[in-house]
């Protein structure tokens, strides 16, 4: 997951190097961040991945995953070198949407099939946690996961510039990253082994649901109300997060007057303190609850900080006003995932708990593709004539990000309502006693 991490982000802080070197756009460049959802949205392979995952157990769904990742890893390094410019595929796909650039087609394709292995990755993760530390330390173990993740944005963030600077090339991260994917699968191998040996000793297969999946399952869910709140929470809150974790350098970039490598290496901060707090709140909610408590804090926080960014006068925008939207947003990237995935299986039964995990990850996909595209043509609407990267006015596409927030707050409030009415036990720890 922390190879996983550093590859979705890793064209991130490099927008305005793809807009000077490779003709994008923003509503490109957009687009290009969206497509790593497509096919998980569009043709519901993450909804496949969830029953695979209850079918066929966790170890082979995560080595399918990580075979699936290196394939669209390496389409989308060779659609971002030069050798690719020169050849017929590059000739015939600059023929159609000709406002979308070859190199944008073929990079977005591979995306797309590494967001299929990335997400299926995901679930599988989620699972596999659930699998060993249920009623335990849950949170706890959730949390780490989660911040081994999060450092993995941080160090792209400071790589990738570094990188593209010192070799002169932007495919130079990718490959970097391609090979760090590599050395991931292998972790995925080594994880196979060992689990599968770890449950002979104990004398417990794990690979088969308690109950076989049903297709009637998956309508429990969908009729489920405080699923789907927790569902809506998580698209709204994550459209607020992942896609502007795509923008952000830039927006640094053109707010301050920085540099690509001095504003990646400020952003870098929110993940890192979000991989700081995140263990330590996991802790905290497997020990004294208030799951939903911390669901209303996280989304709250994040309304200030993208209001900070979106409302503040350029006169009073300084470097550390930046740093402590950051720091904000890092405490409420720390709140949320820590209380939202833990409270996942008080919600649904067990035998189709890698389906739920798959529901989720889909309809939080949705937000995850349309948002970088509508954020690109926002960019494009609001800035007539601006020919710069580092120039673009963020004020409306960080109003559309707080709107985000605004929703899912009002969500969190109607979860903590229903949870206080039907007891699901989202307010209590998750270590049974």
């Amino acid at each position: 997951m922390f190879f996983s991490y550093m590859f979705v982000e890793v064209l991130s802080p490099l927008k305005s190097m793809l807009e000077t070197n490779l003709s994008w756009t923003s509503s490109t460049f957009g687009i290009f961040a969206g497509s790593e959802f497509f096919l998980n949205v569009f043709f519901f392979f993450l909804i496949f991945a969830g029953i695979i995952l209850d079918k066929i157990g966790v170890r082979y769904t995560a080595l399918l995953s990580g075979v699936l990742m290196i394939i669209g890893a390496g389409i989308k390094y060779y659609a971002l070198t030069d050798a690719f410019q020169s050849t017929a595929l590059y000739n015939w796909l600059g023929t159609f949407w000709v406002s979308f650039p070859p190199s944008a087609k073929l990079a977005s394709l591979g995306f797309m099939i590494f967001g299929c292995g990335t997400e299926m990755a995901g679930i599988t993760v989620s699972k596999a946690i659930v699998k060993w530390f249920n009623g335990k330390e849950l949170a706890l173990a959730m949390g780490l996961e989660m911040a081994i993740a999060r450092l993995g944005v941080f160090a792209i963030l400071r790589l990738s510039p570094r990188i593209a600077e010192s070799y002169s090339s932007i495919s130079a991260p990718v490959l970097f990253n391609l090979a760090l994917l590599c050395i991931g699968l292998l972790c995925f191998t080594v994880y196979f082994f060992m689990d599968r040996k770890l449950e002979q000793q104990i004398g417990a297969s794990g690979e088969e649901p308690e109950e076989p999946f049903k297709a009637s399952d998956l309508k429990a869910l969908f009729s489920s109300k405080v699923f789907l709140i927790v569902a809506g929470l998580c698209v709204l809150y994550y459209s607020a997060i992942f896609p502007f974790q795509k923008y952000a350098t830039n927006m640094l970039e053109s707010r301050l007057a920085l540099d690509t490598r001095t504003a990646g290496d400020i952003f870098s901060y929110f993940p890192l303190g979000a991989m700081v707090l995140t263990p330590f709140l996991g802790m905290f909610l497997d020990h004294k609850g208030k799951g939903a408590t911390m669901l209303i804090f996280g989304a709250l926080l994040m309304i200030i900080c993208h209001s900070i960014f979106a409302f503040v006068p350029a006169a009073y925008f300084t470097k550390p006003l930046a740093y402590s939207a950051i720091v904000l947003l890092g405490i409420s990237f720390s709140l949320v995932p820590a209380s939202l995935w833990p409270s996942v299986p008080k919600l649904v039964d067990n035998r189709y708990l890698g389906s739920a995990y798959a529901v989720i990850f889909w309809v939080q996909n949705i937000g995850l593709m349309s948002f970088p595209i509508l954020i690109g043509k926002v960019l494009e609407i609001t800035n007539p004539g601006v020919l710069s990267p580092t120039s673009y006015n963020y004020t409306f596409a960080m109003i559309v990000f707080a709107s985000c927030g605004v929703v899912a707050l009002f969500l969190g409030l109607m979860l903590k309502a229903i949870d206080r009415k039907r007891n699901y036990g989202l307010e209590l720890p998750n270590i049974k006693k």
